[in-house]
């Protein structure tokens, strides 16, 4: 009896619209996702990559009072609490940055190439407000840049992309209980007699809601299939292009444990939304019906 209700309330041409209509949302999702995960993950690193870090700059014309300076700098540095590591960038480091725009000429000695020294900073809330009191007693022409403040757009960005990804997985979301409402109105609309003898016979609206429940969970079911591998596919593939570039900034583009746990999840979670919404949608549509 199950399985002779189960058929005549089922109509394969809009189960099968309404799955592919669910793969292509979850799949998107999926993206978005993996998009946002990937992007708060590299935001929280290079924030924690950046957050301790600064370079002291000397810029003197002067090759000798230049050198002096440095000197002076980096033994106070080293000397102070507020600092944990100094290290001194090599003239041939700094050659080689400058380049691509100086060329030749960024290798000629008589060039006055600002002295570079990158330092990390203890932490303590007043590590960078001592090394610029420092700095100025010492050195008062050198300049302290922190590396955060010099990321602090791209950090931004990053924040950006992840709330925009948050965003269109809610949207994507309410667009899939949209479509899961549609298609049970359109059940019940096309099997209003059917209900109807249901009702004649006996048959609670919890009975039949529960009947159209398990059909669009079967169809969301197998749109979650298609939809989720095919997203997963992509991630891993985009995962792995990025892994093989072997670029630092793109390093932290990682999705993590978690991160795939929670796009593993989310065809579990699409197919609960759809039984959940088709469910209700059934309950309020039938106590509309004379």
């Amino acid at each position: 009896m199950k399985q002779a209700t189960h058929r005549v309330l089922d109509t394969a041409r809009q189960g099968r619209t309404m799955a592919w209509v669910l793969a292509i949302m979850l799949f998107l999702t999926v993206l978005a996702t993996a998009a946002g995960v990937a992007t708060a993950a590299a935001a929280g690193a290079m924030g924690r990559e950046l957050a301790g870090r600064a370079t002291v700059q000397i810029a003197t014309a002067d090759a000798a009072t230049r050198a002096a300076t440095e000197q002076r700098v980096v033994d106070a540095l080293r000397a102070s609490r507020a600092v944990r590591a100094v290290r001194v960038v090599p003239r041939a480091e700094l050659t080689r940055i400058l380049g691509p725009w100086l060329g030749d000429t960024a290798g000629d000695g008589e060039l006055p190439i600002p002295a570079l020294i990158d330092i990390d900073l203890a932490d303590r809330a007043d590590a960078l407000p001592q090394v610029r009191a420092l700095l100025a007693r010492i050195a008062p022409a050198a300049q302290v840049d922190r590396h955060g403040d010099a990321m602090a757009s791209i950090g931004r960005l990053l924040t950006g992309f992840t709330v925009l990804s948050a965003t269109l997985v809610v949207l994507m979301a309410v667009a899939t209980a949209a479509v899961v409402i549609l298609a049970a109105r359109a059940g019940l609309e096309a099997h209003r007699t059917t209900i109807e003898v249901m009702h004649a016979l006996g048959a609670t609206d919890v009975q039949v809601a529960r009947l159209f429940q398990r059909r669009l969970a079967r169809d969301a079911s197998w749109g979650a299939l298609f939809g989720g591998v095919a997203g997963w596919l992509v991630v891993a593939l985009a995962g792995s292009q990025i892994g093989a570039a072997g670029s630092q900034l793109l390093a932290g583009l990682s999705l993590g444990r978690e991160g795939w746990v929670a796009i593993a999840l989310l065809p579990v979670v699409f197919v609960l939304l759809a039984a959940i919404v088709a469910r209700r949608a059934v309950l309020q549509a039938l106590g509309r019906l004379p």
